[in-house]
């Protein structure tokens, strides 16, 4: 069968990737083509637009590029329509992948469309759920809280895991020491690691790289090291580094959070997967506006938490630093509470058994990709009529 999928972002592309490798196992003849980057090009993938094309973030750098974004966004359902796949997969990303769902149910109704990693519209935006609701035939959870709220909506939805467990258990180096990684990556042998993960997008460097590394070199004896993603420019980084002893290490997020004493973590995907690493984190999320527009979104949020860690356990078990809570002197101030032995950092890290325990084992991946390829099949009335309809 022929699958079109859709990722904005590194995360995305990651997990898409997975995802294919798990569909090629359960449907030998897959074809692949859409939107992501390297790591779905390796399984295959044919690539109409790399995620860094569409790496805007803020209602002001968006618009600034609408132009930019709604150009990819015809060009990605032209190549739908003309690669006529039997199944379209969505990878986060909403604001767009919500333009492509309602464009193929429009033009092409056929054609199933499956969300892998929702959006989280149960937080923020509830109002979405209807496109969901209306344009998605399933939504394939991966927080085992969010299904029963997408149930009471209306949604089709299964729980298939999380699928960061799958990279963080698949990952390259699982099994290096410390000195292994330091003289790979041109690091010192004899410091511990301070990790700082700002964010993949060219706004979340300039909001958040200053703030951690200010906060990180008040802790004598430890090297700071960046986690820089692959997209992203030696210079974006260096321009803020300046001054400071730290290092930038790119696309090994995870064998750098596995080699770290602690970590200052941007919110996203990366507090999770640092959690599933057990490298006790400090949670920072940067809101332009201070008290009033904090003041503002705790009422219009419809979550007690932000970070993914917090959000699945139904408490606080990691600390976050959000609108004007973000400061270097606060990321200091927590950073000290866990960095070395204490009843603290014990406690975050009993947290993180649990929180592995509550997301399962299986390889989400598989899971998923099990349960696509059969509701493809079944929507194109079998695997008979699959192998014809490419030929019509």
């Amino acid at each position: 069968m022929r699958y079109f999928v859709v990722a904005g972002e590194p995360s995305g592309d990651l997990h898409a990737s997975n995802l294919m490798a798990a569909i090629r196992q359960q449907d030998s003849g897959a074809q692949f083509m859409g939107l992501g980057g390297e790591l779905m090009e390796q399984q295959g993938c044919r690539l109409v637009h790399h995620y860094r094309d569409m790496a805007y973030m803020g209602f002001i750098e968006v618009v600034a590029h609408l132009g930019t974004i709604l150009s990819i966004l015809k060009e990605a359902c032209n190549a739908i329509e003309a690669f006529e796949p039997h199944a379209v997969v969505l990878v986060d990303y909403p604001s767009f992948n919500f333009r492509v769902a309602k464009y193929v149910k429009r033009r092409l109704p056929q054609i199933p469309v499956y969300y892998y990693i929702a959006p989280k519209v149960w937080a923020w935006k509830q109002w979405r759920v209807k496109t969901l609701r209306e344009k998605v035939d399933r939504v394939f959870s991966i927080l085992p809280f969010e299904v029963e709220w997408f149930r009471q909506r209306g949604c089709e939805v299964s729980y298939v895991g999380n699928p960061c467990v799958d990279a963080v258990e698949m990952r390259p180096h699982k099994d290096e020491n410390f000195d292994a990684f330091a003289s790979r990556n041109a690091l010192l042998s004899h410091r511990p690691v301070i990790a700082i993960l700002p964010g993949s997008r060219k706004r979340e460097l300039e909001h958040n790289l200053p703030k951690m590394l200010e906060a990180a070199s008040h802790f004598q004896g430890f090297q700071i090291v960046v986690a820089g993603a692959p997209s992203m420019p030696r210079q974006m980084y260096e321009q803020y580094m300046a001054g400071y002893e730290a290092a930038v290490v790119y696309g090994e997020t995870y064998q750098l959070l596995q080699q770290a004493r602690v970590a200052v973590v941007t919110s996203g995907t990366a507090t999770l997967e640092t959690a599933l690493l057990k490298v006790p984190q400090v949670v920072v999320y940067q809101i332009d506006g201070g008290k009033p527009v904090y003041w503002l979104l705790s009422h219009l949020i419809k979550v007690k938490h932000v970070s993914l860690v917090n959000l699945i356990a139904g408490r606080e078990v990691v600390k976050e630093l959000v609108s004007y809570l973000f400061s270097a002197e606060n990321i200091e101030s927590e950073l000290k509470k866990i960095i070395e032995p204490s009843g603290e950092r014990a406690a975050m890290l009993a947290e993180y058994d649990s929180l592995i325990e509550k997301l399962g084992r299986e390889p989400a991946s598989q899971r998923a990709a099990r349960e696509l390829v059969a509701r493809a099949a079944q929507a194109w009335g079998g695997n008979e009529k699959i192998e014809t309809t490419k030929n019509k």
